[in-house]
């Protein structure tokens, strides 16, 4: 019999993006099962009109879909295979999507387990930031089965840019789409504050700088849009802390060692944020590692009143 798409899902996992995300699904019309280890935010979630989980078990026995937005590979680990954990709750036949940024190993390990079951499993991480999935922007990479992601399209078209919804290979190939995407922004962002800690040190205008980076054949789209928040408003980002970001370097560079390709430059831009994080903390910004080179010029870099900043300086 072919399953149709569910119209109930379960949710574990109501941080900064699991947040935005539920509440797409809310404003979508589907039925939600909530739990997160943290009470306070499941009353919340009550008051919104959704049903309230005291473990992930209860929410897949619930729902019988159930979708994971969790830090690290080892928290999904332990939500999904622990004693209350969802495969202890999700029914035969039952789906499992994790959206979170994480490896194929866990996945893996519950297909193994489970050969029996007919239980469908999903891997669908997300980009966009936590702005993204409160607007229900974010883009979706999905691993798996063609035809069970057909059927699940509704559910992540509540979440996603509809034409940035990507069915990306087999199982684990959204898993390692998405790690690949995260080192290419991270290295984009450390080459980038270095590029123009340089030029701005050597007497250009930060300004003029930007616009000719931006008019090369250098130009990226972190460069042309996504630094403008830091040289605009000062904002490092903190919706995303760098401590995620360097947990998402080390998978992305395991990932490289297993398949066996050297990765010298990631390795290098895992140092800078691994230094960043050493600096300014956990809970800093994915994007503090701009702020190393800020600090070597003794002043942030900023749009507007730029000459004027520099003549205070060397004043």
């Amino acid at each position: 019999m072919q399953q149709r798409t569910p119209t109930r899902i379960g949710f574990v996992g109501l941080g900064s993006m699991g947040s935005g995300m539920t509440r797409n699904l809310l404003k979508a019309g589907f039925e939600l099962v909530v739990h997160d280890a943290r009470r306070e935010l499941l009353d919340e979630y009550a008051a919104l009109g959704a049903e309230v989980a005291d473990s992930a078990a209860a929410a897949a026995a619930s729902a019988g879909t159930v979708i994971t937005m969790l830090p690290t590979p080892a928290i999904v680990n332990e939500v999904v295979n622990g004693p209350d954990g969802i495969l202890a709750g999700l029914p035969d036949e039952g789906t499992w999507i994790d959206m979170s940024t994480s490896v194929p190993a866990v996945a893996d390990d519950v297909r193994r387990r489970t050969p029996d079951r007919g239980i469908v499993v999903l891997d669908a991480p997300v980009s966009g930031m936590a702005v993204g999935a409160a607007a229900g922007r974010l883009q979706i990479f999905i691993g798996g089965d063609a035809e069970q992601v057909e059927r699940l399209r509704p559910v992540f078209e509540a979440m996603g840019d509809p034409e940035r919804i990507l069915h990306v290979g087999p199982h684990g190939a959204g898993y390692a789409v998405k790690l690949m995407i995260n080192q290419l922004w991270f290295s984009h962002l450390v080459a980038t504050a270095e590029v123009l800690a340089v030029g701005v040190k050597a007497g250009v205008d930060l300004g003029v700088l930007r616009d000719a980076l931006v008019a090369s054949p250098a130009n990226s789209n972190f460069l042309e849009h996504d630094v403008v928040s830091i040289l605009q408003h000062g904002d490092y980002d903190e919706g995303f802390a760098i401590a995620l970001a360097c947990k998402d370097l080390g998978l992305s560079t395991d990932l490289a060692a297993t398949v066996g390709v050297p990765v010298e430059v990631s390795a290098v831009v895992e140092q800078v944020y691994r230094r960043a994080r050493a600096t300014y903390g956990d809970r800093a910004g994915e994007m503090t590692p701009f702020q190393l080179y800020e600090d070597l010029l003794g002043r942030p870099m900023r749009l507007g009143g730029d000459a004027e900043a520099r003549r205070a300086v060397t004043a």
